[in-house]
């Protein structure tokens, strides 16, 4: 179906709602005066004897990988453990998981009561004042775990300024990295966290519709943007972000500050999400405002091939860069590449993500690490011509004991671009 005919639709009551396999006679996702309404009141957070169990868990990573402690820094880490939502700034603030007993937390003096209010759970909290040296508070609690001496893990997001700090104050100590032991915690999801990620990707692709529902003549890529910016917002979602590109300017990933305005016939590539209680999506659409050109849909549908191709070859126990292998070759058939050269996919086949858009482990060339359930990934292959167009196709896809599951499933046909959700998570 093309532009008309899906306006048509849309004119009846069908339009995005027929797009995303939500009956428009549910009211699923919007009111009666057609607003589109907050999806996420059935969206749980995670619980504090989850966040427990995540630290028992990192304790006997640490155990068994001869790591003594772990120190963290405000960020995704942080709040995935325990729960506290800080931001990073030039004064120390710090959460240390010890391999056994409690967690501890270092923070200035004057921040320490608004950081224990977001604390979900431990007392153990030690301020500092300005003239103080923090990290003598982070050896404290080290030596109050009974850890004289050992190994420290700092992930790899933790500033530079914080590991030589403690290098100086606590010499004792050496500096490990901490990523074997949040990585070994966090590539695995949980249920409570699918529901979540699966409830961000409800919303992303609700809003598709909407957008691809309301794309006129003359629109600007800001234009696109606030569409889809307000259409995940009204579903309920948060930390909401987007890339909207037109024409030539989607034969390149991240786009150009070229002017881009919306004609008959021009590409449009989008990629957009949000997040649900700090869980994300990131799904990517490309469509044609109007008849789609030959060539624009051959290279289309040699995306969406790319796509079921990475699905098929995720199966458990698949090295991951495995799948990134398999799109390219079928590409390089095509007549793409070689390898990682344009016209083709130039980026790698996927990413991990969870909290963070972007997470450990990519569907990237040379990645060998084994697929197993609870790992979740983007599938976005493209395919960019440079000065001509792009076409990327993205949806996210988790690790199951029966193999991969989708987020939200690919769109059909060009002419059906938006796709459906995905199996709801018992």
């Amino acid at each position: 179906m093309d532009k008309r005919d899906f306006l048509k639709l849309a004119g009846a009551g069908l339009g995005a709602a027929a797009l995303v396999g939500t009956s428009p006679a549910s009211g699923a996702n919007k009111t009666v005066s057609g607003e589109l309404e907050n999806i996420t009141g059935d969206a749980k957070p995670i619980s504090t004897e989850e966040r427990k169990a995540r630290v028992a868990k990192a304790q006997k990573l640490m155990r068994e990988k001869g790591i003594d402690a772990i120190l963290l820094e405000p960020g995704s880490a942080m709040l995935y453990f325990t729960g506290i939502r800080w931001w990073r700034s030039e004064r120390l603030t710090c959460v240390v998981i010890p391999r056994e007993g409690e967690i501890g937390v270092v923070t200035p003096y004057f921040e320490e009561p608004s950081v224990r209010e977001s604390m979900t759970f431990g007392s153990d909290v030690r301020a500092w004042h300005e003239h103080e040296n923090p990290f003598e508070r982070v050896a404290g609690i080290l030596k109050d775990r009974g850890i004289t001496s050992g190994k420290i893990g700092f992930e790899s997001t933790v500033r530079f300024f914080i590991m030589d700090g403690f290098r100086k104050a606590a010499s004792q100590y050496e500096v490990v990295s901490a990523d074997p032991i949040t990585l070994g915690c966090r590539m695995h999801k949980s249920k409570a966290e699918l529901k979540l990620m699966h409830k961000a990707n409800e919303i992303t692709l609700r809003a598709y519709g909407e957008v691809w529902d309301k794309l006129e003549k003359g629109m600007t890529p800001d234009d696109i943007k606030a569409l889809m910016r307000k259409a995940q917002a009204d579903l309920g979602g948060s930390g909401i972000w987007g890339l909207a590109l037109l024409g030539e300017a989607s034969a390149y990933p991240h786009g150009t500050d070229q002017p881009q305005e919306l004609t008959e016939g021009k590409i449009v590539l989008m990629d957009c999400g949000c997040s649900v209680h700090g869980y994300q999506s990131d799904i990517s659409r490309t469509f044609v405002f109007g008849e789609a050109s030959k060539r624009q849909r051959e290279v289309w549908d040699t995306v969406r091939k790319g796509q079921d191709i990475a699905f098929e070859t995720a199966k458990l126990g698949t090295p991951a860069g495995h799948v990134d292998d398999a799109v390219r070759r079928y590409y390089e058939s095509k007549g793409y590449g070689p390898g990682y050269k344009t016209p083709g996919l130039s980026h790698r086949t996927g990413h991990g993500i969870g909290m963070d858009g972007h997470e450990s482990v990519n569907f990237v060339h040379g990645e060998t690490t084994k697929l197993a359930p609870g790992m979740c990934f983007s599938n976005e292959p493209g395919i960019y011509i440079f000065g001509e167009f792009g076409v990327r196709l993205e949806d996210c896809i988790y690790m199951t004991e029966n193999g991969p599951q989708w987020f939200t499933k690919p769109p059909q046909s060009i002419e059906q671009p938006v796709g459906k959700l995905g199996p709801k998570i018992p």
